[in-house]
């Protein structure tokens, strides 16, 4: 079959092509992160927004890790293909909003130039929590092998923090340009954490102009925080398959989402971008009731749902939720949280509608795919709130369930977490030994000396040894 490609368009099925002619556009953005996520979500607001009103909104896209993405993308000019999986049956077509498909370190001279192009006023970012490679108190990682070697002057930097400030540096010096850094992770308060990275790695640099380009970023260069919210399973070969088969050219970077979108952006850019406000995009001065709600009750969910489901054999979220545990584990975990949340938000609504999504037959959001990294996600989704219900006088017991549930995922040896050997480490204890390694391990020592808490997870833990999930109930 063909390939999906500039010179195939004028051959795919109506209403399956590109909202706007990709010859029409020009880099004015760098996406850093160029996965699923990215181009299932910013990508086609900015296509939308492109759609409106114009203003040439192409993307560079830089992968930041594997060169998989730019090999099935640069072939075909960019192009790819987004299928919306709703219950009522799949919809496909093309999106054409990125002008450049690259690798962060083999192309690290243009993404240089990119950052400092009066021309690029955008910067978004998805390169999961622990791609900013911060330490346990949320600080730059210095000891990161990574960072260091950047930091020693490694000839081309290997982390999104040292590309963003190498980047930032040759901006001040050649343009000047006021620029906005958007990142798009389930980080609470995200912007605020990587505009502190970058300017921590600038402190630790030694360069000679360090306190003039942190003068300057503080005035010229915004971090708004965001709220991002989509489904984005990862692709399968038969995704790539049924793709391909309604276009009728070969296309082998499909990405799939569900129907829901959500994108909810501080409003507090330096610099011109794309009327995404337009695209169902939500400007706020805050986002972070937003932002707790989501990183607490969908993120915190999915997190507890996967070391649940997979323990019970179970393979995706909507497989999860057809358990006759799944909803109410769901429910009771979200009123649980709930009680952490800002005042004024439509909770009840909010679990709804993830009971729905959760439960869209369509969708294949594998279990394996959440639980992946776990350790740096679980501190903000679970650790926090349960810190704050437990100051309140209640007891958090779902939350307490919940770490159980997840230190019974970590025995499984082939574990996907960079956490992977401290936590093996810490189940060659004993007694409440591993509970507490594990606490530890999260970053949480606050709770590890804590024996009520270490107690009841043990006993938790126990208790889903004997009864599986509905241990929680």
């Amino acid at each position: 079959m063909t390939r999906l490609s500039y010179a195939t368009l004028g051959a795919l099925p109506a209403g399956t092509g590109p909202l706007v002619d990709p010859g029409t556009l020009r880099t004015r953005i760098v996406h850093l992160g160029l996965g699923a996520f990215h181009r299932a979500h910013q990508a086609v607001h900015t296509e939308q927004a492109e759609a409106l009103h114009g203003g040439g909104w192409g993307i560079a896209g830089f992968s930041q890790r594997g060169r998989s993405v730019v090999g099935q993308l640069a072939p075909q000019d960019g192009l790819y293909s987004l299928t919306l999986r709703a219950p009522e049956g799949p919809r496909t077509r093309v999106v054409g909003q990125l002008t450049e498909v690259r690798h962060a370190v083999d192309d690290a001279a243009r993404l240089r130039e990119l950052l400092a192009s009066p021309d690029v006023t955008v910067v978004t970012t998805t390169v999961t929590e622990k791609g900013y490679r911060r330490a346990a108190d949320g600080s730059l990682d210095t000891r990161d092998p990574l960072v260091a070697a950047d930091l020693a002057g490694a000839p081309v930097p290997a982390t999104v923090v040292g590309q963003l400030a190498h980047g930032l540096r040759t901006r001040r010096i050649t343009s000047g340009a006021p620029l906005s850094v958007v990142p798009c992770d389930n980080m609470a308060d995200n912007g605020a954490v990587v505009a502190r990275l970058v300017g921590e790695y600038v402190e630790a640099s030694g360069w000679a102009d360090r306190d003039a380009l942190l003068m300057w970023i503080q005035d010229a260069v915004a971090f708004p925080s965001t709220v991002v919210d989509r489904i984005v399973p990862a692709t399968t070969a038969a995704d790539r398959d049924a793709a391909s088969a309604v276009l009728g050219v070969r296309d082998e970077s499909a990405v799939i989402g569900e129907p829901f979108t959500q994108w909810v952006l501080q409003d507090t850019f330096a610099a011109d971008r794309p009327r995404w406000e337009d695209t169902g995009a939500l400007f706020v001065p805050d986002v972070a009731p937003y932002q707790v709600m989501k990183l607490r009750l969908l993120n915190g969910a999915h997190t507890l749902l996967s070391c649940l489901g997979i323990a019970d054999g179970r393979e995706s979220v909507a497989d999860a939720m057809t358990a006759p545990w799944g909803e109410p584990v769901l429910r009771a975990y979200a009123a649980e949280v709930a009680g952490s949340l800002p005042a004024g938000l439509d909770v009840e609504g909010y679990v709804d509608g993830l009971v729905l999504r959760f439960s869209n037959p369509a969708m294949r959001h594998l279990l394996r795919q959440i639980a992946t990294d776990s350790s740096q996600k679980i501190p903000e989704r679970w650790l926090a709130p349960l810190r704050e219900i437990r100051v309140a006088g209640r007891p958090g017991t779902v939350l307490t369930g919940a770490l159980a549930a997840w230190m019974r995922h970590t025995r499984d040896q082939s574990l996907d977490d960079p956490a992977a050997d401290r936590i093996r480490a810490a189940w060659t204890g004993s007694g409440d030994e591993p509970v507490r390694g594990l606490l530890a391990v999260l970053g949480a020592r606050d709770l590890a000396d804590d024996d009520a808490l270490v107690t009841a997870v043990r006993e938790r833990l126990s208790a889903l040894d004997a009864d599986g999930p509905n241990a929680l109930l």
